[in-house]
Order: structure tokens, then C-alpha cells, then sequence
């Protein structure tokens, strides 16, 4: 059910214009800027878009013009798992990485090691509900960095979010025990708090 799921959101996701991307990304960017827990944070957590994403470069500049500390993952292909660097230039610390996704140049970057520091961490995945549910692309990268950050684990307890188009929500998304929910879904249309959603749904 997971991959058809995933396979329908994606391909329905390419369908919309290159445009109409621009203009939701632009959209969400200003929702993600204005959401307390982002405003709030010493330390972020974010992502370089690929394909026909969310596009997040704007926003992980004007974090860095916020004057915040901005993480962003490499992937280990020993491990499998994300390390995160800081960043200060998007232009020259980035190169092509796993999938052609930009990362982090590890000569030009500090791996940071000290997760507990993150306040905020933006998330991506193909799908989501109202709740918070999060359907990734398959690979469990963020389940896995996401159980090494919980406070469970030593880490801190960043706020989770999201940033996707309205027509990647859907009603239900079937949860493994080791998934970990978001907190706020920002799409081009509304600010979605997945806690008091949740609630509503429990009533």
C-alpha cells in the first residue's frame, strides 16, 4: 500500500507546473519563516530539494540570513545514515551528491555530531496527513536520523516540520511503531498544527 501510495503522490506531483511550484514554494517558504518554533531556533535542520519537490534553497538562505546555524544532511554510503554539517554558503559548500541532490562539501564543512543542539528540523516526504503521518521516499534515511536525535537517544527535542503541496496530503497513512510524526504541515494554502489535529480527530 506504501509504494502505490508513494508512486501515485509522486507521479501526480510532476504534473504540476514548474510555475505553479514556484509560486507554492514561494508560499510555504513564508509559512515555514513564520512559524514560532522556526523563529525560535538557535540551530536548523533542513534539506536541499530535488525533482519536483518543494523548493526549499530559499528558505535555507534566508536561515542563514536569520543568522542561524543551518545543518544539512550527506548521506553515508557505508552506513546508510545521514550526517550532518553545518553550512555558512549555499554557492560553495555544496556539490552533487547521492541522486544528484546538492550536499555538503565534508572539506569545506564541520560534521556536527552534538544532535541535542537542533531546535528545528524541516522535513521532506511524498506524502502526509493531517496528523502528522509522513511517508518518505523508501529509503528510511530520516526514520533512522530522527530515532539518533529523539531524547531517548541523548538528543534534543526539536520541533518537527513539513513543507509540501496541498495535493500531497492525504487522508491516512499507515505508521510503523519506529515512525515519528511532524508537528506542522505548511503547505501553499495553511498552516497545519498535526497536534491539535490529532486531537480533534481523538474527540
Amino acid at each position: 500500500m506504501k509504494q502505490g501510495l508513494r508512486q501515485s503522490i509522486i507521479a501526480a506531483r510532476q504534473k504540476v507546473t514548474a510555475d505553479d511550484r514556484a509560486e507554492f514554494s514561494r508560499l510555504i517558504t513564508l509559512r515555514i519563516l513564520d512559524l514560532p518554533p522556526y523563529k525560535s531556533a538557535a540551530c536548523v535542520l533542513g534539506y536541499m530539494s530535488f525533482g519536483a519537490e518543494f523548493s526549499s534553497e530559499a528558505w535555507v538562505q534566508q536561515a542563514l540570513q536569520d543568522g542561524k546555524q543551518v545543518l544539512l544532511p550527506k548521506v553515508n554510503s557505508v552506513t546508510k545514515q545521514l550526517e550532518l554539517y553545518r553550512i555558512s554558503d549555499l554557492q560553495r559548500d555544496l556539490a552533487p551528491g547521492l541522486w544528484d541532490i546538492p550536499e555538503p562539501l565534508a572539506e569545506r564543512c564541520v560534521r556536527v555530531d552534538a544532535l541535542q543542539q537542533v531546535d528545528f528540523i524541516l522535513l521532506p516526504g511524498v506524502a502526509f496527513a493531517r496528523d502528522g503521518s509522513r511517508l518518505g521516499y523508501g529509503g528510511g534515511f530520516y526514520d533512522k536520523l530522527l530515532a539518533r536525535i529523539s531524547p531517548a537517544n541523548g538528543g534534543g527535542n526539536p520541533a518537527l516540520a513539513a513543507a509540501a503541496f496541498s495535493m500531497q496530503l492525504v487522508k491516512d497513512i499507515p505508521q510503523e511503531a519506529t515512525d515519528r510524526k511532524v508537528e506542522w504541515l505548511l503547505t501553499e494554502n495553511e498552516v497545519i498544527d498535526c497536534g491539535t489535529e490529532r486531537t480533534r480527530m481523538s474527540n
